[in-house]
């Protein structure tokens, strides 16, 4: 019996598709049998409710014949982020909620003026809704996570490229095109829903360390309402320390221009540096079983898709960390300061803040896992006792005068030593000195004159002396002859 080659016979002399026997290859041998799509979905983090699967997987088969223009799936990213975010429930933001916002964020602006030297922002406080802030933020989000993306599905594409069969190769057509599209959806599915829930733990549009929406100063009532709950403190207490935080960071991110540029670009350059195994991934591809959820599920636990760190990868994620630590640091230190004398709870909710920003939620950990970074300030605590450190040996304006240029940032050796940063200042600021003033030598031409470095005088001096002798100035100022 002649085979045929668009459609291989598997042995038995049953046709056979070569997309089904890739996804028999690619599911351990056992193709789409007992294949249950909830439990797979629950196993990749997704939701498990089978009416919002339907919704999901339906929309993925619409959007893989599409073309995709590029690696994620920014439609099906946005989608899904909004439906998390109203999941339980997302009201419209009332108008007695914005007031209270502005007017938080208002007197938090006065609270700041006596404590920094950076002007006020002049911005108009917002009251978001959680799909507002999905809105507001996923410009930013796209930005952060398409270079992980990339190497993500870059890798993909070579783990399957490289166990199909070389006569599947040339049969696969469209059909590799539908794969990327899969591909691309599924990262999107899965990134809308990390940014969905993102959506219901951050308070306000900087809460995460990095302005993810730019020239914007915003609260969200509903979040801060579920902030506040058993804490025991007075809600309007919580909304104004909240207010001020957010003050203090609008302050830093528009009146330290380069400071976003500097916080964006350096993880966009760590996400562009990711190297992922793909024989870890071919080998999670041999091995997977449809049917054993609780394996899939250990085995993307196990970090299969997570970024490998190369040398270079950690020294950029120390110095990522380490702005991140530093601007949480000054906000810290500046609302203590703008807020110990005016709220009775401050301490408490310093505390409490700084433990939440330390830990990281829920929804900051699954973010985590899908694109291999946290956006945690792991040394919090150092940088504000780095910044109080420098307060009081420089003053107000001297402390915030660090931020006037990225070279003068304090690094992780400085916050491992707070008290030795204004010594090893002096001594660079002496170094960066002495190389200006040679190179200054160098250009005006001090280094042809050989003669003073080897003790001779130069014949011009002789004949000044002569000159002075003749007829010039004396010891002691005087014109004329020499003194008898």
């Amino acid at each position: 019996m002649t085979s045929n080659p668009l459609n291989p016979s598997n042995g038995d002399d049953t046709p056979k598709d070569p997309l089904t026997e890739m996804l028999q290859n690619l599911m351990g041998g056992k193709g789409m049998e007992n294949f249950d799509p909830s439990e797979l979905a629950k196993a990749a983090g997704l939701p498990d409710d089978p009416n919002l699967l339907a919704q999901m997987f339906s929309q993925v088969q619409a959007m893989m014949s599409a073309p995709s223009e590029g690696p994620v799936n920014w439609t099906l990213a946005h989608d899904n982020a909004r439906r998390v975010a109203a999941g339980t429930s997302d009201p419209s933001v009332s108008a007695q909620q914005s007031r209270d916002v502005d007017e938080a964020l208002r007197l938090a602006e006065l609270w700041l003026d006596p404590v920094t030297d950076l002007p006020a922002t002049g911005l108009i406080g917002k009251a978001w809704s959680r799909a507002e802030w999905v809105e507001a933020t996923l410009g930013t989000w796209k930005r952060l996570t398409e270079p992980v993306a990339n190497s993500i599905a870059n890798a993909l594409s070579s783990a399957m490229t490289e166990q199909m069969p070389e006569e599947m190769k040339s049969m696969m057509g469209g059909a590799s095109s539908m794969l990327q599209n899969m591909g691309g959806a599924i990262f999107g599915m899965q990134l809308g829903q990390a940014i969905g829930a993102l959506s219901k733990d951050v308070v306000s549009s900087t809460d995460i360390g990095v302005p993810l929406a730019d020239l914007e100063m915003a609260l969200l009532p509903a979040n801060v309402a579920a902030f506040g709950e058993g804490l025991s403190l007075p809600e309007n207490d919580i909304r104004l320390f909240l207010a001020v935080r957010e003050a203090a960071h609008a302050r830093l991110f528009v009146q330290v221009p380069w400071l976003r540029g500097h916080l964006l670009g350096a993880i966009e350059a760590y996400a562009r540096g990711i190297h992922i195994d793909t024989s870890r991934i071919e080998e999670l591809a041999r091995d997977l079983d449809p049917s054993n959820p609780e394996g899939i599920q250990e085995a993307l636990s196990q970090g299969v898709f997570m970024p490998q760190r190369t040398p270079a990868q950690e020294q950029a994620l120390e110095k990522l960390e380490t702005a991140l630590a530093l601007v949480e640091g000054w906000v810290d230190e500046l609302t203590a300061a703008a807020t110990e004398n005016v709220l009775p709870s401050a301490g408490a909710l310093r505390e409490t803040v700084r433990r939440r920003r330390a830990t990281g939620g829920p929804a900051e950990h699954a973010f985590a896992s899908l694109v291999g970074l946290e956006l945690r300030p792991r040394r919090l605590r150092d940088a504000a006792t780095l910044w109080a450190t420098l307060k009081d040996e420089r003053g107000i304006e001297g402390r915030d005068a660090i931020w006037h240029h990225p070279d003068l940032l304090p690094t992780a050796e400085d916050l491992d030593d707070p008290k030795g940063f204004s010594s090893r200042r002096k001594l660079a600021e002496a170094s960066d000195s002495e190389v200006d003033d040679a190179l200054q030598k160098l250009l005006s031409g001090g280094f042809d004159d050989t003669s003073a470095e080897e003790g001779g005088a130069p014949d011009t001096g002789d004949a000044a002396k002569d000159s002075g002798d003749a007829g010039g100035k004396d010891d002691d100022g005087e014109t004329g002859h020499p003194k008898n």
